[in-house]
């Protein structure tokens, strides 16, 4: 499964390790029966400077994995899937560092080098850096630390996390306590920072304001999650998954829909969180908005998608539509945040697991994801 780093072919001290990656893109469904992820050993390159070599404890699959698989965010291949995850820091890379060898560690997609226009935004805009990085399939420092058979492996996000080890940036990384389970820990790293930081970074509703999420996935749940902390007077639930529903009633929502129940009855509220990422979804939060109301979207359509709302809607009735990338989120920032409400029992995320797979399953699972009827499966390594 793995092995000491030691020397390789050009001077590099690799490690043996194993992971699931990405072969081609669009294969067709069920993607248990086309396989087009491939678990298999690789060549892991050692950290460099300001890199972390990470044993990764757990990983969830999220749509952005999903978006990959199907074609819908087109990426190099072959590509090491995986970008929300935990782990125990193994080995720093020469140079100081913060993060000592044992720490476990929130792995994040969107690295900040602290520099950029985007990362003085507040975490409005992403990282620009870091953005071609993940775009190119490298780390924020640049290159590739994973190689097959002498050949490139790309990294999906800077993270590539479905695997026993993984080479990050540090910026890629928080540390958190030993007291936050693994599967936690990973879930914090994308679900809830982007479903949580759609609330409280870019809709920060008031204390009156009705919330409703638009979208029950693993994003949409913490959504839910996050606006129960908060106290909303009213927390509204919609999807089409009648288990859904009844899961997020269960996590404290005060009334469910379908989309269509939803329209018939003319629900509205102040804030509405569309997590779907599908033009049906987008536009139904935008009709649900009410007046002076705000929509976020953070759900993830195809590139050519197109929606179709009233602009006039927009004007006359003072609304606003809010794009917010990973919940406009600090990372560094806001999983501390995330780890104190879960720590008072305000923020439940492991109720957002769905399910425990192996990583052979990896196809399969993918299948359950693309079908609507999982929140987080998350892949658990010894």
């Amino acid at each position: 499964m793995s092995a000491p780093l030691g020397a390789a072919p050009g001077s590099v001290a690799t490690m043996k390790i194993r992971g699931a990656v990405l072969e081609r893109i669009a294969a067709p469904v069920p993607f248990a029966e086309s396989a087009p992820i491939t678990v298999c050993e690789l060549d892991l390159g050692e950290p460099g400077p300001g890199e972390l070599l990470v044993r990764i404890e757990a990983a969830g699959l999220c749509h952005s994995d999903l978006s990959v698989v199907d074609g819908n965010r087109v990426r190099p291949v072959p590509m090491l899937l995986g970008h929300e995850a935990a782990g125990r820091v193994v080995a720093v890379g020469a140079g100081d560092s913060d993060i000592a060898v044992g720490q476990r560690v929130v792995m994040t997609f969107l690295p900040r080098c602290g520099e950029c226009a985007g990362c003085a935004s507040e975490g409005r805009t992403p990282c620009v850096p870091g953005s071609a990085a993940n775009n190119a399939g490298e780390l924020l420092n640049g290159g590739r630390r994973l190689h097959r058979d002498d050949a490139e492996v790309h990294h999906h996000l800077g993270v590539s996390a479905f695997a026993t080890h993984a080479v990050v940036d540090r910026r890629s990384v928080v540390p958190v306590d030993d007291d936050v389970p693994p599967e936690v820990a990973a879930v914090l790293g994308c679900a809830v920072l982007t479903g949580g930081g759609a609330l409280l970074n870019s809709a920060r509703p008031g204390p009156a304001d009705r919330i409703m999420v638009v979208g029950l996935g693993g994003v949409g749940m913490a959504a839910v999650l996050v606006a129960v902390s908060l106290g909303a007077p009213e927390v509204i639930a919609v999807d089409t998954v009648p288990e859904k529903l009844a899961l997020a009633k269960d996590l404290g929502a005060t009334a469910t829909y379908t989309p269509a129940e939803l329209a018939e009855q003319g629900v509205q509220a102040e804030v509405v969180v569309e997590a779907a990422g599908n033009v049906r979804a987008f536009e139904t939060a935008v009709a649900a908005t009410a007046a002076g109301g705000t929509t976020v979207t953070v759900g993830l359509p195809a590139p050519d998608a197109r929606a179709s709302i009233s602009p006039l809607g927009l004007v006359a009735q003072g609304r606003s539509i809010v794009g917010s990338y990973l919940g406009s989120a600090v990372p560094s920032r806001d999983i501390p945040e995330y780890v104190r409400m879960w720590r008072a029992g305000r923020l439940p995320v492991e109720r957002l697991v769905s399910a425990h797979i192996g990583l052979d399953d990896i196809n399969r699972a993918m299948d359950e994801l693309a079908a609507g009827h999982a929140l987080r499966q998350v892949i658990v390594f010894d």
